[in-house]
């Protein structure tokens, strides 16, 4: 009897593992560029390839002006070329956290009248409306900022009727007591940049699986979660031991000119110029990048940890042909079945 009764447990603990897995993944990525929209062929054959329906696309920024005030700014003039009905378009803002500080209703009024006002502008004159459906604000809230932001958050979802999403780093992932549940249709939890730079040079911090690994788990979080996971790299350039610049480069051309010196560091070879900017020899430069093997790695972390629904949308960050040369298509494409394994 206790025998058939434990065989009744384990086949349930293994239905209700199999019914709680994902099934079905949304292939997307991110478009994180500032001066123009604009997809060239080989962007286009990565995502042909992969087969991605969603691209989320940065429309603005939105920082603190001691004169303005909080106002939707452009780095440059948002420009769209050859958009395509072949993918569904999600709005993307990034709000500093600074807006939110010091503000009361009235100004939240204000800039979510600006903010959905602007997004709509761009939408109705650059692209097809029937296309876009859900709009997601970008912003590291603390728990100081946190009432203003989910009141801004709740103005955007009333005036624009549409879908609204949120990024949601890991911290406030496993700290949802002390930082809140953002008011929103779904949260892209962001698995990576945990780790600041500046303070520590002996890891990766872009992704760190056993930092993100301590923040993982299962913490009933009460909203929907996709995932975004990053497929660039940058180097870090130290002149006198002092940082300088941040690089976003070719990191396979790059190495030409650099000697292994530990983990992460490397030594300038030869005087050179990069994206406009001189290394000298004698330069150091920390590299941090992405393998596939990594990202595989992480991918499956997050699968075993995190409770996703059947129907999920996995984004990586992001669509440059320059930042995704070191993958194959197949590669890629491979990185979203991960979560469905």
């Amino acid at each position: 009897m206790k025998k058939i009764f434990f065989t009744a447990v384990f086949a349930c603990m293994l239905f209700s593992c199999k019914q709680n897995k994902t099934e079905n993944v949304e292939r997307a990525f991110y478009y994180w560029k500032s001066d123009e929209w604009h997809i060239n062929e080989i962007e286009r054959k990565v995502l042909d390839s992969a087969q991605v329906t969603k691209l989320y696309v940065k429309f603005f920024e939105v920082e603190k002006n001691d004169v303005m005030g909080n106002i939707p700014i452009s780095k440059t003039s948002l420009r769209f070329y050859n958009i395509q009905d072949s993918f569904t378009y999600v709005p993307t803002v990034y709000l500093n956290n600074s807006v939110f500080s010091k503000i009361d209703n009235g100004g939240l009024d204000t800039l979510a009248n600006n903010v959905n006002y602007l997004i709509d502008k761009y939408v109705n004159d650059k692209m097809e409306p029937n296309l876009v459906t859900e709009y997601q604000m970008d912003c590291d809230w603390t728990p100081s900022t946190k009432d203003n932001y989910f009141y801004f958050l709740k103005k955007i979802k009333e005036l624009s009727g549409k879908k609204i999403s949120c990024t949601l780093r890991l911290y406030p992932y496993k700290y949802k007591d002390k930082m809140g549940v953002p008011p929103v249709d779904s949260a892209m939890l962001m698995c990576y940049n945990l780790i600041n730079p500046m303070k520590n040079h002996d890891k990766n911090s872009i992704l760190d699986i056993d930092e993100m690994s301590s923040y993982l788990g299962d913490y009933n979080y009460p909203l929907h979660l996709d995932v975004a996971l990053p497929l660039y790299s940058w180097a870090h350039v130290y002149q006198n031991n002092q940082f300088v610049q941040v690089l976003y480069a070719d990191i396979k051309e790059l190495k030409k000119s650099l000697k292994p010196q530990k983990n992460l560091w490397y030594e300038v070879t030869e005087d050179i110029e990069v994206n406009d900017f001189y290394l000298r020899k004698g330069d150091k430069v920390k590299i941090e990048e992405m393998s596939a093997d990594y990202i595989n790695k992480a991918i499956a972390v997050i699968a075993e940890k995190v409770p996703l629904d059947k129907n999920i949308t996995v984004s990586f960050f992001h669509l440059d042909e320059t930042q995704l040369s070191p993958y194959t298509n197949e590669e890629i494409s491979a990185f979203y079945t991960g979560f469905t394994k």
